[in-house]
């Protein structure tokens, strides 16, 4: 059975439990304000520079990371997120301009790079990929992703070292071409290590990103109560 990364309604013979239902009822509430909020706080933290990507979405991602105690939590772009709360694995879904003739229903592929590895000040590893999905489509609510095959990269969970500065967690959507299955660039065995995002959108004809998010993560951060 494929691995459900959101949706309310999934596929049949697939089965959600009470507190992932409910988690994914959170997400259907957009949780950034705008478009231009969201492009801005990608500019104000050089992800576009950095990741030598072109943002302009037209679309908001929401991400949420279920929690074992008390609620989930809701990325914004830029929040500062504890590394414990990042277990994971996150869930997904889409605002804005959805059903339309370009964006349609999906599919998409969802990514998840670290451009801050070993530290902000020196990437040498960077790009870690934590994750990498294709065959996203949106759910019968109109606005959670639901993955109808098992991800190129499972969800890894942030690990910045307690000597960095907080890493930056980039997740985009793209939409996924017809011959994304044939790709043979990536696959599970992949080192996670050392990625380019932009190069491999380019080479399997992503275009430009959809919509996205980013959250700051360190070791040194302490949840805010709820």
């Amino acid at each position: 059975m494929p691995r459900l990364s959101s949706g309310i309604k999934p596929p049949a013979g697939s089965s959600v439990t009470l507190a992932s239902l409910f988690s994914l009822v959170v997400v259907c509430a957009a949780q950034d304000a705008s478009l231009h909020k969201v492009e801005k706080a990608f500019n104000d933290a050089n992800i576009p520079a950095n990741l030598n990507i072109a943002f302009q979405p037209s679309m908001l991602l929401d991400v949420t990371f279920p929690q074992e105690y008390g609620h989930p939590i809701a990325l914004h772009a830029g929040i500062q997120v504890p590394v414990n709360d990042t277990v994971g694995p996150p869930t997904f879904s889409l605002q804005g301009q959805r059903r339309t003739a370009r964006h349609d229903n999906g599919p998409f592929v969802v990514a998840m790079v670290d451009p801050d590895a070993p530290t902000p000040q020196d990437p040498s590893v960077s790009q870690i990929r934590h994750f990498l999905g294709g065959n996203f489509y949106l759910g019968r609510d109109g606005c959670s992703l639901f993955n109808t095959t098992p991800a190129i990269t499972e969800y890894v969970q942030p690990a910045p070292p307690s000597y960095s500065d907080a890493h930056r967690y980039v997740l985009l959507v793209y939409k996924q071409p017809k011959t994304f299955a044939q790709q043979d660039l990536v696959n599970a065995s992949s080192s996670i290590l050392s990625f380019n995002i932009s190069q491999f959108a380019s080479a399997v004809e992503l275009g430009s990103p959809l919509a996205g998010t980013f959250m700051l993560v360190s070791q040194n951060f302490t949840r805010v109560k709820n």
